[in-house]
């Protein structure tokens, strides 16, 4: 017990004293003393990293020669009846611009064009889904 009090009676003489005023240097704010003592973030970016490798992708499906066969009939029956516009279901594989994988995304909508060049069927919203991408087409 002792050793505390003789602790604190060496800054007794100190303990109560205002802070040094100095002609040339003007008082800091309150505001900017605490933010001296603010958290350092030395890791910036660190979380996001952590959540960029925890987020899951999925595997690209490799379709069997039977899936194969039907995507192909139903796209084929597809670029029979375009001017028909009717609305159509696909799945298709989108791949991830960040990391291995991707995911898959189902669209409901109209073909307007096959686009052979690109190999693609280009639909009334603009958007184009490469052939190489679709997992099923539901006409």
């Amino acid at each position: 017990m002792r050793a505390e009090s003789t602790m604190s009676d060496r800054y007794d003489n100190i303990k109560y004293l205002s802070r040094p005023q100095y002609d040339d240097l003007p008082p800091m704010s309150m505001h900017d003393r605490a933010a001296q003592f603010s958290p350092f973030a030395a890791l910036v970016g660190y979380d996001d990293a952590v959540a960029e490798t925890a987020r899951l992708t999925d595997s690209r499906i490799e379709l069997g020669e039977d899936m194969i066969d039907e995507l192909n009939q139903s796209i084929s029956q597809l670029l029979l009846t375009l001017d028909e516009q009717r609305q159509i279901n696909v799945i298709y594989f989108v791949p991830d611009e960040k990391k291995a994988g991707g995911r898959y995304i189902e669209k409901t909508g109209v073909v307007l064009r096959f686009d052979s060049f690109n190999n693609a069927l280009v639909f009334s919203d603009g958007e184009k889904i490469a052939v190489n991408d679709l997992y099923q087409v539901v006409l």
